[in-house]
């Protein structure tokens, strides 16, 4: 890992630019789709977009969001956090998680929460393992 900086998105150009990385992750979305997304999240449910920059290219992302509920209280739910393909175990995750937890504690959120694919098990080794994550519950998905 050279020189790396982290960053929040603003700008439709910005967000668009972490595309071929959130990509790797959220396979499913249009380049079109995805800014949409991203730019009603960002309105209406204070969804924040940060990326890892490492000599100016980026090399990971993650988006999250402040919750409240009676489960966890005040909270920040991960919604995304992708390494670039080629970038992986040199550190950026783990970075870039990290940052999550310090935005988190310096904005009064006490629990960072996330869920992750059932397939993606070298991602719940990084959680678990590496971050120091409690396996608590399974998510539930119905699609209408």
């Amino acid at each position: 890992m050279g020189t790396s900086t982290i960053k929040e998105l603003h700008t439709p150009q910005e967000i668009l630019q972490a595309f071929p990385v959130m990509n790797q992750l959220r396979t499913h979305l249009t380049e079109r789709d995805y800014l949409d997304l991203v730019t009603e999240a960002m309105e209406k449910d204070m969804y924040k977009m940060f990326a890892m920059f490492d000599q100016g290219e980026i090399v990971a992302v993650t988006g999250f969001k402040p919750m409240i509920t009676l489960y966890y209280g005040r909270f920040v739910w991960v919604c995304d956090l992708v390494t670039d393909t080629n970038k992986r175990s040199n550190g950026y995750g783990e970075k870039l998680l990290s940052f999550v937890h310090e935005w988190s504690e310096n904005n009064g959120y006490k629990t960072v929460a996330l869920s992750s694919g059932l397939h993606r098990t070298d991602a719940h080794r990084f959680y678990e393992g590496k971050m120091g994550y409690d396996k608590v519950s399974y998510v539930f998905k119905k699609v209408l």
